[in-house]
């Protein structure tokens, strides 16, 4: 079935949301909720946006941000998630992708540890603040789903090759014992085929703000105001970036870039780019505290309850402790399939490289001393410590951070044309009329 291709509504959606959406005050009536876009099957609501805006807004006073992005690009960036976001849970809907109950209840679970309180707290402090807490569930489900849409249509796919890594690195801007840097930034983009005169017309506007930034001008202030990146809302403040996971495309520019100085514009991809060098940190080589673990793993499923795991777990512990082999144990009792094999053995890990809580239990034994039955996400754990050294991790780092790095700017390109394709193919249809 072919479906409507509506390209212009974005030119005149601007000067319209600031007057529909603006927040109400004591001296204006209510206005009614009604429907103010239609996106494929479903549609966007006045009081959707008027939330969007409202939690955005939150977002960057939480982080600072100043000066604050004026109303009107506050509500078009709003306008923009809830379409995509709409589109995008369309999408997989199609495709069967679903997050069921249980992986929204472990979510949740997550986000009250976070914070140190409880499931019931997290409850009590939303709705203290006026937020209903099924809204929120459903809005963390709509997140999980929108999120392995994107890990299945696009971040899956994409492969890194070691002459990328290595291309990279050799391109690397560690010199001066740089190791990270913080970079502000802005993107004039070209419209999508652009010809030969709309590109030159981004090319002199990203040209002019170069020549306004060396003249003074202030960088956070011409972000906010002509920035097409997301981080303009934020002043194009990237924060601060290891030096082995800038993105390829600004990596060769910021190697040779001093502190403050602005380079651009760059041209790449669908538009230019300009660049400001705020701050360098240095360092030395990474040391770091390896562990040596293997571990029993049993997961609970309708049959083996966290009652039956870990009286499993306390009697495998107590066996091994009276002298029973761990390796043979592991072999024949852990569900880990993976390390079963090699009876439980995890091998050398570093920090960060285990989940929190095992990484927790495990920090406290001693040498080939066996934990007591615990239990992370993934089941009930006994562990073992078998050694711990220091590790000169700098290669292994600088190789893990410029893979990183060419991943996410590969992903970044890939997740642009697909959220692009969606948008191309959509039914949007803008219902501004009657906003009085």
């Amino acid at each position: 079935m072919t479906r409507t291709i509506r390209h212009t509504f974005y030119k005149i959606l601007l000067p319209m949301l600031v007057t529909i959406a603006a927040p109400v005050t004591a001296e204006q009536p209510l206005l009614i909720d009604r429907i103010i876009a239609v996106v494929g099957e479903d549609v966007v609501m006045l009081s959707e946006l008027r939330l969007e805006a409202t939690k955005l807004q939150k977002r960057l006073g939480q982080r600072g941000v100043s000066p604050m992005p004026s109303t009107a690009a506050i509500q078009k960036r709003a306008f923009d998630t809830l379409v995509m976001n709409k589109l995008q849970l369309a999408e997989a809907s199609r495709l069967g992708i679903e997050a069921d109950e249980e992986t929204v209840t472990r979510a949740l679970a997550a986000i009250a540890q976070n914070n140190q309180i409880s499931v019931a707290e997290l409850r009590n402090t939303l709705e203290a603040e006026g937020m209903d807490f099924e809204a929120f569930r459903q809005s963390m489900r709509d997140e999980i789903v929108v999120r392995r849409l994107r890990n299945r249509e696009v971040t899956n796919r994409i492969q890194v090759t070691k002459s990328e890594i290595d291309s990279y690195l050799e391109r690397s801007g560690g010199a001066d014992g740089r190791v990270a840097v913080r970079l502000f930034y802005i993107q004039i983009a070209s419209p999508d085929g652009a010809s030969p005169e709309q590109r030159e017309q981004a090319r002199l506007q990203a040209a002019d703000i170069v020549d306004r930034l060396n003249k003074g001008e202030d960088f956070r202030t011409l972000a906010q105001q002509l920035s097409s990146d997301q981080s303009g809302l934020q002043g194009g403040d990237l924060g601060w970036i290891e030096v082995n996971s800038i993105p390829p495309l600004f990596q060769p520019h910021v190697a040779k870039m001093q502190k403050g100085e602005v380079r651009g514009p760059i041209a790449a991809g669908r538009g230019f780019h300009i660049l400001q060098l705020e701050d360098v940190k240095t360092g030395a080589t990474k040391i770091v505290r390896q562990t040596h673990a293997r571990h029993i793993l049993i997961r609970t499923n309708e049959v083996t309850s966290d009652e039956d795991a870990r009286l499993r777990l306390d009697q495998l512990r107590d066996r091994i402790l009276n002298g029973d082999d761990f390796e043979t144990l592991a072999r024949s009792n852990s569900d880990d399939q993976a390390s079963a094999i090699k009876g439980g053995d995890l091998g050398w890990s570093s920090p960060g490289n285990l989940v929190p809580l095992f990484e927790e239990q495990m920090d406290l034994l001693a040498i080939d001393e066996v934990s007591r039955p615990f239990e992370t996400q993934f089941g009930w754990h006994i562990v073992q410590v078998l050694g711990r050294r220091d590790y000169d991790a700098t290669d292994e780092t600088l190789r893990d951070q410029a893979r990183k790095a060419v991943r996410d700017e590969k992903a970044k390109e890939a997740l642009e044309n697909y959220l692009r394709r969606l948008r191309d193919e959509a039914y949007i249809e803008l219902r501004l009329e009657d906003t009085g």
